[in-house]
């Protein structure tokens, strides 16, 4: 092996802890490897003046754009809360176009996947992001394949990570990859992580987004649903809450919402029984048939398939103390 030069770009309230993480990560790794099997990590910017990142932390490159000319082994963009919104950098778009050239590995921490998308490099790929803003940026590059849940994804030589501390999990991941998973849990232990994450980003994220027309029939029927969601609701019970015909209501809630009526009354279980299982003691009997599942089997069967954790590993990752 030799060390591997890996250069991660940064820019105008870039994320600290999208930098810092990885940056970490290979650090560590430094120190349970033999000498010349690491890495040496560079930042590259638009120029070496500091910037301030998005918690107004100053942060200098080591390069700038036009010295950083030479091929890297791992080549990522950092991220930042502005990024999904903001215009393209010029500069910075312009050399994440060379990235497939001047690296073997090139990739983004969260939402850096805006940066690597203006600059055409997620189009045919499946990729991730923050879950907050992996439908946005789904709708921004459509050509690539965005996955909503992962942690991090690797699609060739394109890797993407999902939200902030996810850039320690990508990072990992890279150690794992060529030191094997020992050197990795090793790292991780140091760092006082988890080695690999159970399950994705939808625990994270809430399943229920709030309706655009909170008066219309449609948001009455899904505050009937999260106002009795311990009871049983089907498609004419809900057409009926509302005064409308059964198929005139499910074309109406699938246009409003994009999901169907039975996915809604799903997911409102869903977040009705993480609210239990964060904030009570209930036993998961209980929090599932509060919660309309029936039974805990039943609960932790939709738990596992949608969130990719069970009802106990989520309460013990999230129960408020």
């Amino acid at each position: 092996m030799s060390v591997q030069k890996v250069a991660i770009a940064i820019h105008e309230g870039v994320q600290a802890l999208d930098v810092a993480g990885p940056v970490d990560v290979l650090a560590e790794t430094n120190g349970f490897v033999a000498h010349g099997d690491g890495y040496e990590t560079v930042l590259v910017g638009a120029s070496r003046e500091p910037l301030r990142a998005s918690n107004g932390m100053k942060i200098s490159a080591d390069l700038s754009f036009d010295e950083a000319k030479e091929k890297f082994d791992i080549l990522l963009v950092a991220g930042g809360p502005a990024l999904p919104d903001a215009e393209p950098d010029p500069a910075l778009t312009q050399w994440l176009r060379g990235a497939p050239a001047r690296a073997a590995l090139y990739g983004s921490i969260c939402t850096g996947a805006f940066a690597l998308g203006h600059a055409g490099l997620l189009d045919g790929h499946k990729v991730t992001t923050h879950w907050q803003n992996a439908q946005r940026l789904a709708a921004c590059f459509p050509a690539a394949e965005v996955i909503f849940d992962r942690i991090y994804i690797r699609d060739g030589r394109l890797m993407t990570s999902a939200g902030v501390t996810a850039g320690i999990d990508l990072g990992l991941a890279l150690v794992a990859e060529r030191h094997g998973p020992q050197v990795a849990v090793a790292v991780a232990k140091r760092l006082v992580v988890v080695a690999q994450r159970q399950g994705g980003q939808s625990q994270f994220s809430p399943y229920l987004t709030a309706p655009v027309d909170e008066d219309s029939p449609i948001a009455r029927a899904q505050a009937h649903v999260m106002q009795r969601v311990g009871e049983r609701h089907t498609l004419q019970s809900l057409a009926e809450a509302v005064g409308m015909s059964v198929r005139n209501f499910g074309r109406a809630f699938a246009q409003e919402t994009g999901i169907t009526p039975h996915e809604f009354v799903e997911r409102a279980r869903i977040d009705a029984a993480r609210r239990l299982l964060e904030g009570s003691d209930r036993p998961l009997k209980a929090v599932a048939f509060d919660c309309g599942f029936g039974s805990a089997d039943r609960m932790r069967i939709v738990f596992t398939e949608r969130l990719g954790v069970s009802p106990a590993q989520y309460r013990s990752s999230f129960r408020k103390l």
